[in-house]
């Protein structure tokens, strides 16, 4: 069976991307609809537009950017709570931890949304404090199921050197699970990327309000544009988020040939 090129299987996914957006730019650039083009320029009575003029453009930046903080966050938050519910013994603690995740994953997100605007109103923070509480879930039980799968002989060995629990955990545990914590760490980016598309309904911007444009003014053109840019964000992200997981692995994990 003849083998795909690694250089082939790496840079397929992008090179698709690339394709995908140069073919949106054509098939719906220009318009001629002129309340198509004054929902993708923000400009009133303008008669051609490209679809990816100043206000998708700033509707793609304010995405990435609810995306990369939320992003940020769940690292920080899902990370560190994995390790302490390895650490504790205390059902109690591991109970009420996956409980809440387990809550704010399983409702819906624009239920998410609303609960927190209702309780605090259209705060900045609001939209990123929702996405993180939808998204923590995978990075937080992939970082438990990492350092359990670790193992148990390798620790013994460690502690058998005179490593500390710190030692243990750091020069051990984590660098083994990390290729079970990077898969949750895609996992929640492909979420976080999809869920921001609802942050419009708070006032959190992003590829969301062209798509609601595009909906309210039964516009499939703009409702396109929003989609399918949105749609591509999320394969390119998984990409970049796949070679991060083959790369960021320890060397004997990577399950390839030198």
């Amino acid at each position: 069976m003849t083998r795909v090129p690694t250089a082939v299987r790496l840079f397929a996914t992008p090179v698709v991307v690339a394709i995908a957006l140069v073919v949106l730019y054509v098939a719906i650039g220009k318009q001629t609809d002129p309340l198509s083009v004054t929902a993708l320029t923000d400009a009133e009575g303008a008669t051609s537009a490209h679809a990816f003029d100043s206000k998708v453009i700033d509707a793609l930046l304010r995405h990435l950017r609810l995306v990369g903080i939320s992003a940020v966050l769940v690292l920080l938050i899902g990370i560190p709570l994995g390790i302490v519910l390895t650490r504790t013994r205390s059902k109690i603690v591991s109970l009420l931890l996956n409980g809440i995740f387990s809550a704010g994953q399983a409702a819906p997100v624009i239920g998410v949304f609303v609960l927190l605007v209702a309780i605090f109103d259209l705060k900045g923070w609001v939209p990123y404090a929702g996405l993180t509480l939808y998204a923590v879930l995978p990075v937080m039980r992939n970082t438990v199921e990492g350092i359990r799968n670790v193992d148990p002989g390798l620790v013994d060995a460690a502690r058998g050197q005179g490593f500390s629990r710190a030692q243990v955990l750091t020069r051990v545990e984590l660098p083994l699970a990390v290729p079970i914590i990077l898969s949750g760490v895609r996992t929640a980016l492909v979420l976080l990327v999809g869920t921001a598309t609802l942050a419009t309904f708070i006032n959190g911007g992003g590829l969301g309000n062209i798509i609601n444009d595009g909906i309210k003014n039964q516009r499939d053109a703009v409702l396109l544009t929003g989609a399918v840019t949105a749609a591509l964000l999320a394969v390119l992200i998984d990409w970049i988020a796949g070679l991060a997981e083959r790369y960021m692995s320890p060397k004997g994990l990577r399950g390839e040939s030198a």
